[in-house]
């Protein structure tokens, strides 16, 4: 296994002499057996959300890759994917077509899987900053970045595949909260001792420890790639608690409101300001607004993701303002937001000198000195990564891919009703807009993010009925 750098934030340092140890590779190579004893086991629906979830959660992140002939490294995100995939087609044997219906969407899954060839074609000359040579790009690159992106979309084609009845969305919305009730033990753990599991399961530590501290104390990372995914996942928990507790009743309906102020607590605890303000803004969203209305804020949100990045380069978005309206977190929240728009301007420039298919790999997209050949920039935002690598071809597929389920649900939304199924669509629709709102300051896109828009989209498609699986009361998941 080799390194390999989460795309969208600086390459994880772990430290001297600190390298993926053997427990760390087998739980990479068994993962597959693990997921297809899933797909065995349970059904369809919930062996895929079972599989995708406790992979993010539990594998070990970058550096830490499979690496197989005539594939690219293949991280956590990738292995689970590709598992799921395979075993779905192999045990699932699906019967209609995994690609969605409407032409649009196949047009946009189309050009994400070929951007890169797009940036390959364009790129192949080499690139020189004084002792720095960044390499020309050629097939090996255009194919393992294909490769890449067809991997990375199977949770949405296997989502809008077999989530496709409420009670699947219902068990989506389930699985999140028990995610979350479960990590946040280590979270808490971590709060208190500082970010160990990593380093003591796996053998390494994923990122800079510097970065996991913060207001005289630390932020956990758990087996994520930074303090930052875990509290948007709790943030998601959070809210998935709060759809549950607007449906249920009895005892469920008391272990549900539990499970809210617990995960809120833990929430504020892990000092990420961002998913605090998310949750304060989402959660009475998801207990006091009709579903109609919550898919009216949903598209709100993937919209203004959309718009961000023309704005952003036309310097129509408030930057001063707002790093002033954070300074009053406190000097360093106004320094850190400051910081992020520096780069994201240095970046987005950029990006704009090869505006249709971007700089591709290598890091080519970056800013370095040609004195020493150092890199000037960071990158944070998923936008400005994939502005920056793909060009506009690959940041439309993307963002419109992410969009399209919730515009559509928006369109649509008369047709979802009011029922508890219209409750698990507009709390996910939620969940996947502000993931995409979150795409703009920080990269938290995963397997989640594409598993919660082909959700959303297998509500508004028309599909054969099936044989319903067995349903588990709520108080047995709380």
């Amino acid at each position: 296994m080799r390194a390999r750098p989460r795309p969208g934030r600086r390459r994880p340092a772990t430290g001297r002499g600190q390298v993926p140890n053997l427990l760390a590779n087998a739980a990479l190579v068994l993962w597959p057996l693990v997921t297809a004893a899933l797909f065995l086991r349970l059904a369809p629906g919930r062996a895929l959300v079972v599989a995708l979830l406790a992979g993010y959660l539990l594998l070990p992140p970058a550096p830490a890759v499979l690496d197989l002939p005539l594939l690219p490294a293949l991280g956590k995100d990738e292995i689970a994917a590709l598992s799921a995939f395979a075993a779905a087609l192999a045990i699932c044997r699906p019967g209609r077509a995994l690609l969605p219906a409407s032409p649009l969407a196949r047009a946009l899954l189309a050009l994400y899987v070929l951007s890169p060839l797009g940036s390959t074609l364009t790129n192949p000359e080499p690139l020189v900053f004084g002792p720095l040579v960044l390499p020309g790009l050629g097939w090996r690159e255009a194919g393992g970045a294909m490769i890449l992106q067809a991997i990375s979309v199977m949770p949405f084609l296997l989502a809008r595949h077999l989530l496709v009845r409420p009670d699947d969305r219902r068990d989506l919305i389930l699985a999140l909260l028990a995610g979350g009730l479960f990590y946040s033990l280590p979270v808490l753990v971590e709060i208190r001792l500082s970010p160990q599991f990593n380093l003591w399961i796996y053998g390494y530590f994923q990122h800079l420890f510097d970065q996991m501290m913060r207001s005289g104390g630390f932020r956990p990372i758990v087996f994520l790639y930074h303090a930052l995914w875990v509290s948007f996942f709790l943030m998601t928990a959070l809210v998935a608690a709060a759809a549950v507790a607007r449906t249920a009743t009895g005892r469920a309906k008391v272990a549900a409101w539990l499970a809210v102020l617990w995960l809120a607590l833990v929430l504020v605890l892990g000092k990420s300001y961002a998913s605090m303000f998310y949750a304060a803004a989402l959660v009475p969203a998801v207990l006091l607004l009709s579903p109609r209305m919550q898919l009216h804020l949903a598209a709100l949100l993937a919209v203004v993701a959309l718009a961000y990045p023309l704005a952003r380069t036309a310097d129509l978005v408030p930057t001063d303002t707002i790093v002033a309206l954070a300074g009053d977190l406190g000097p360093d929240r106004a320094h850190t937001l400051q910081f992020r728009f520096d780069n994201e301007t240095a970046l987005a420039r950029r990006a704009w000198e090869k505006p249709v298919f971007g700089w591709g790999q290598w890091g080519r997209n970056h800013l370095y000195s040609h004195a020493d050949g150092q890199v000037l920039t960071v990158t944070d935002g998923r936008w400005v990564v994939v502005l920056g690598m793909l060009g506009l071809a690959g940041l439309v597929a993307e963002f419109g891919l992410l969009a399209l389920p919730l515009l559509a649900a928006w369109r649509r939304r008369a047709a979802l009703g009011q029922g508890e199924g219209a409750v698990w669509t507009g709390a996910l629709a939620l969940i996947l807009g502000v993931n995409m709102f979150d795409l703009l300051p920080n990269a938290t896109l995963t397997p989640l993010t594409w598993l919660a828009a082909g959700a959303v989209l297998a509500a508004l498609e028309p599909h054969e009925i099936r044989l319903p699986a067995p349903r588990v009361p709520v108080a047995t998941v709380l």
